[in-house]
Order: structure tokens, then C-alpha cells, then sequence
């Protein structure tokens, strides 16, 4: 028999009651984060949270004892002595140290989150940076990613919260001793109509928590969307194909989705809330029915009456908020579960323990060992497939082929940003994951056909190929001229430290000829052993493209280079080419010899010729 409806909703309380409780184990995690962001400012706000949480007892308990002295100089007509106006100076003594304690607490708020914020947004990025490349590759990566960034600045609240949390419970814990001296059921009451309104408030912080994640994929679109529609990029076909229209429509269902439904949540909560708080209210006033009676018959003191009135207001809202902090500290939790879990992933990709430094010079160079590879996710198809070729040292060796035949997957492997499935790849006669990866890559100089545009000066645009030469005007120059880059630079307004870019004033945009430009001068740069062009001119005209070979080929003279283009007039300029197919090496040789074999080299280069006739 299946469960019917009640059943099911008790079972998803009790799970979600469960998910809170285990959530919490993120707090002690976060509050070590908390504490290495800034340790002399945790410290100091402990201690004044500490001194502000028993300030409340003492102001009460000095109002207690200075109406209890007018009631009965009132009473028996007879004159105040100094005791009085001692104690009047005593609370103002401590309502002035009050309120400068709220404020220091705000001062000390204001540095540790500040504090935090930079110390966590540092970890996320430099964590971020030592994942793996398939991580960026896989889509529902970027929604762990997106979630992590937000709570790496959003989980303020919770820390709030928890500082805020500790006050509250040594406030009340003094009011509540008070009160149980005097009544231990009075005490009881106001915890009792204090737990409904905890249930409400978790049972719909926990809610929201389940819609926020669920809508991070729509969310995502939302950005996507809302950057499409508005950027430069996207500018002319969105104005040419008449897409905004279609845009803003795709735009407006999907956040009047998010809207109807944060609408309907708000409006439960609202409700509920209400209802619970009328409860609590009603618990507060019958204490104080409770105490007035008791005034009344004489059994208290109008002091007495005014200090546990005092008392009890104050207890029962700080009750309340304890339990809608603690609430809101274990929901907050919940959210803590994607940063954390973030923070525990750990890349497949990197050194092992005493790992081996790269050669220098290398000698035997990179050879390739029945290497097959698939991509994650979709390991069935094999993108290599028992590959094995070599490339020596001062060798030129270019990969050809039709797309998805693995000429940049081939790349990833050599620069070890993937590892083989099955295979090895040596350097020098060792496997390359026995090297230390960062001291790898410092061999290695690559441009992607994707290369990044960074929106900084041309200084740094190109210093970032080594960038501990952001300093070294003379070695950017070099690398410029070897690139062409300094015929573009000489054109800027501010030559080397003018901003590139867009996104931020005073910037200049270049062509995309020019950026390509850039991004070679950066492989130029790194004077690596290898050097690896993977399409990074398929936007440049081909005589412009013919150019930037020509110069790379007597550039890497005496280099091992790779290099990978569709053209087969740079192509050519190789001293070997692997015409790839189907996984693997179909063809190999000079293109002297391919052309003359009359395979698929040469149908390919005739094919692309008789564009040119």
C-alpha cells in the first residue's frame, strides 16, 4: 500500500528536520574560516558581545533599586538620601557604556566581515584555480561554482548570526535566572509559546532554502540572457535577426517563474508567521497578568513588579530570536553544504609526492604511448584511440584533420591538463605524471584559438605568459616585436599601459587580428622548450596568418613546436605532419611527401587550394 498524502508530508518534515541538524556540522568548518580571516577582531568582538550581553540585568536591576527608594520615600514622606542620585548616576554610567558597546560591536562587525569577505573570495579563487580543466568543462559544475562564489560573501548573515546568537543567550540566561528565582513555571511558559514560532520560522527558512537551489539553473539562464541581450558581442545579430524581442520574452517568463513562486512562499510565510507570533504575544501578556496579580496583593514591590516586567519582556523576545536565529544559523547551514563541499573537491590533475623537476634542456623529447582518451562523461567514445607518435627536440610536427578528430584533445594531453585514459605520455623517458606540474607548464608555451582577452593594460596583457616579467619592459618588447604585437602597441594612446578593453574608462578595443597578436607575444614570452600554437589565427586573413607562421617557424628554430591550423600554406611549413583520423594517425610525413601520396592529405589540400584558383 503506498503512503497517502499526511505520511508523506510528515516524512518530508522529518527529513528536512534531519538536513537541518546534519547541516550544522558546517558551522564549526566555517567559523575556523571565520577565525583565520581575522583573529584579533574575532577576539575582540567575543569580549564586547560578551560585556553588552549582561548590561541588561544590571540597568534593570538598578531601575529595580531606584523606584523601590522613591516608592518608599513616597510612602513615608521622608527624604532621598545620596544612595539615590548614586544610583541614577550608575545607570546612566551604564546605559552610556551600553550604547558604546552596540557601537563597538558594529565597528568590529564592519572590519571581520570585511575580513572575511576577502579572505574566502582569495580561497574560492585560488581553490578554483587548482581544479581540474574537465571541472570547467562540465556544466553542472558551474552551478556548485556559482553557489559557492555567492556564499562565499553571503554567509555574512550567518556569521551575524552567531555572534549575535551568543549575546542573546547570555542576555537571557541572566533574565531567565532571574525569573525562575522568583517563578519556575513562569519561566516555562515563556519558553513553551516560544517553540511554535521556531517550528514556523525554520520549517520556512528551510523552504527557501530548497527554492534558492532549485532555481540556480534558472538563474543562470537569467545572466546568460540578460548578458546576451545587452553585450557587444552579441550586438549585431541580436539588431540584424530582430532578437530582443525574442530575447526579453524568454527574459520575462522565466523570471515571472522565479516571482510567482518566491510570491507564494513569502505570502505562506506571512501567514503562518502571523498566526504564531499572535501565540507568543498571547504567552508574554498572561506572564504579565500574572505578575501585576501578584503587585497587587502586595506580594512584590512596585520595584519588583517594574524589574521582572522588565525582565520578562525582554526574555521573552530574546527568546524568540534565539530560536529564530538558531533556526536561521541551521538554514544558513544548508547553504554552507555547497562552499564546503567546494572547498573539499580536489583535482585528479596534479603533483605527486617528491615529484621529478622538468628536464633542461630536454633531450628525447614527448612521445605519445598507445595513448586513448575519452572525455568525461561520455568515456564510451573515444576521442584518441591507441595513439602513438614522437616529437623531438628542434622537431616542427603539425596536426591536421577535420574537426573532432582530436588535435586539441591532443594538446590538453601533451600540456597535461588531462591525463590519459589509457596510455602514456613520456618526456625524456618518464611518464609526464611523475614531473612537478607547475614546473611542467614552465616549459610549455601555448595559445588556444580561445586564447583570453584580459580587460588589463598591454603591460600586463602580455606579461601574463610569465608573469613575474610584468616588470621587465625590454623582455615584453621582445616578445611583442617576435609577435608583431609592437606595431600595435606603438598605436595605442598609452603604448604599454594603455587599458585594454571595454569593461573599464579609457580602454581600447582592438580587432580581433590584434588580440591574436597579443596572445602570441605571450607564448613568446615564457622562452619555453616547447611551443604550442593550437588554431590561434583562425580569424586572421590568410596572408596575415601565413605571416605570423612564417615568423613562428624561424622563431622556435632549434624548439620542439606543435602547431595546429586548417590551412595547409603554414601547415606545409612543418617539418612532419599527423593527419589525424577517426582517433588516431592516418597519415604521417612532410607535406611534400603527403601531397604526393595522393591520400587524405592531398584530397584536403586540393580541396583548399581550388578555393584560391
Amino acid at each position: 500500500m503506498s503512503p497517502g498524502p499526511h505520511q508523506t508530508q510528515h516524512r518530508n518534515v522529518w527529513s528536512s528536520w534531519l538536513e537541518r541538524l546534519a547541516a550544522l556540522r558546517n558551522v564549526p568548518a566555517v567559523l575556523r574560516i571565520l577565525w583565520d580571516s581575522g583573529r584579533w577582531v574575532v577576539a575582540a568582538g567575543l569580549i564586547a558581545r560578551f560585556v553588552s550581553s549582561i548590561l541588561p540585568l544590571a540597568l534593570l536591576w538598578v531601575a529595580k533599586l531606584i523606584i523601590d527608594i522613591v516608592v518608599h520615600a513616597v510612602s513615608s514622606s521622608q527624604p532621598v538620601g545620596p544612595e539615590l542620585w548614586q544610583l541614577v548616576i550608575a545607570e546612566f554610567a551604564l546605559a552610556a557604556f551600553a550604547g558604546f558597546s552596540v557601537r563597538m560591536i558594529d565597528y568590529l562587525d564592519t572590519l571581520l566581515a570585511d575580513r572575511y569577505v576577502r579572505f574566502v573570495s582569495v580561497k574560492v579563487m585560488e581553490h578554483s584555480a587548482s581544479l581540474d580543466l574537465q571541472a570547467y568543462e562540465d556544466p553542472l559544475f558551474y552551478d556548485h561554482l556559482e553557489r559557492a562564489r555567492v556564499q562565499a560573501t553571503d554567509r555574512l548573515v550567518m556569521i551575524q548570526q552567531i555572534g549575535r546568537l551568543l549575546q542573546l543567550v547570555i542576555t537571557s540566561a541572566t533574565l531567565s535566572i532571574s525569573i525562575l528565582l522568583f517563578s519556575p513555571w513562569l519561566l516555562l511558559l515563556l519558553v513553551v509559546v516560544v517553540v511554535p514560532a521556531f517550528l514556523g520560522e525554520t520549517h520556512f527558512a528551510f523552504l527557501g532554502y530548497a527554492k534558492n537551489f532549485r532555481q540556480t539553473p534558472t538563474r543562470r539562464q537569467l545572466d546568460y540572457l540578460r548578458m546576451t541581450a545587452g553585450s557587444k558581442e552579441a550586438a549585431k545579430e541580436v539588431k540584424l535577426f530582430g532578437l530582443n524581442q525574442f530575447l526579453t520574452a524568454r527574459f520575462k517568463q522565466l523570471s515571472d517563474e522565479i516571482y510567482f513562486e518566491n510570491a507564494r512562499l513569502a505570502k505562506d510565510k506571512f501567514l503562518a508567521g502571523s498566526l504564531l507570533s499572535t501565540v507568543s504575544t498571547l504567552g508574554y501578556y498572561a506572564a504579565y497578568a500574572y505578575i501585576i496579580y501578584q503587585a497587587v496583593q502586595g506580594r512584590i514591590s512596585i520595584g519588583t513588579l517594574t524589574f521582572l516586567s522588565g525582565a520578562i519582556l525582554q526574555a521573552s523576545s530574546n527568546l524568540q530570536q534565539i530560536f529564530s536565529t538558531l533556526s536561521g544559523i541551521a538554514d544558513q547551514a544548508l547553504f554552507l553544504s555547497d562552499l564546503l563541499t567546494f572547498f573539499r573537491t580536489q583535482p585528479t590533475i596534479r603533483s605527486k609526492p617528491n615529484a621529478l623537476p622538468a628536464p633542461r634542456p630536454i633531450k628525447q623529447g614527448f612521445e605519445f604511448q598507445d595513448v586513448s582518451f575519452g572525455y568525461p562523461g561520455n568515456s564510451d567514445h573515444l576521442v584518441l584511440d591507441s595513439l602513438s607518435f614522437q616529437l623531438e627536440p628542434g622537431e616542427r610536427v603539425a596536426l591536421v584533420g577535420e574537426n573532432g578528430q582530436g588535435k586539441t584533445t591532443i594538446v590538453k594531453l601533451m600540456t597535461r591538463l588531462y591525463d590519459p585514459t589509457h596510455g602514456r605520455i613520456l618526456l625524456d623517458g618518464v611518464d609526464l605524471r611523475d614531473y612537478e606540474l607547475a614546473d611542467l607548464y614552465r616549459e610549455i608555451g601555448v595559445i588556444f584559438q580561445d586564447f583570453f582577452r584580459y580587460e588589463m593594460t598591454a603591460r600586463e596583457n602580455l606579461a601574463v605568459g610569465r608573469i613575474e616579467s610584468a616588470s621587465d619592459l625590454p623582455a615584453l618588447r621582445m616578445a611583442a616585436q617576435k609577435s608583431l604585437a609592437d606595431r600595435v602597441i606603438e598605436k595605442l594612446p598609452r603604448r604599454y599601459d594603455q587599458m585594454l578593453g571595454r569593461r573599464f574608462d579609457d580602454g581600447v578595443d582592438l580587432s580581433g587580428g590584434e588580440w591574436q597578436k597579443i596572445a602570441l607575444a605571450r607564448a613568446y614570452l615564457r622562452e619555453a622548450q616547447l611551443l604550442i600554437l593550437d588554431e590561434p589565427t583562425a580569424s586572421l586573413d590568410a596572408r596575415s596568418e601565413f605571416e605570423v607562421f612564417r615568423r613562428f617557424a624561424e622563431l622556435t628554430s632549434g624548439k620542439m613546436a606543435l602547431f595546429v591550423s586548417h590551412r595547409f600554406s603554414t601547415v606545409r611549413m612543418a617539418d612532419r605532419i599527423l593527419v589525424l583520423a577517426n582517433g588516431n594517425i592516418a597519415e604521417e610525413g612532410s607535406h611534400t611527401e603527403l601531397a604526393a601520396l595522393g591520400g587524405r592529405y592531398a584530397e584536403m589540400f586540393e580541396m583548399q587550394a581550388a578555393r584560391y584558383r
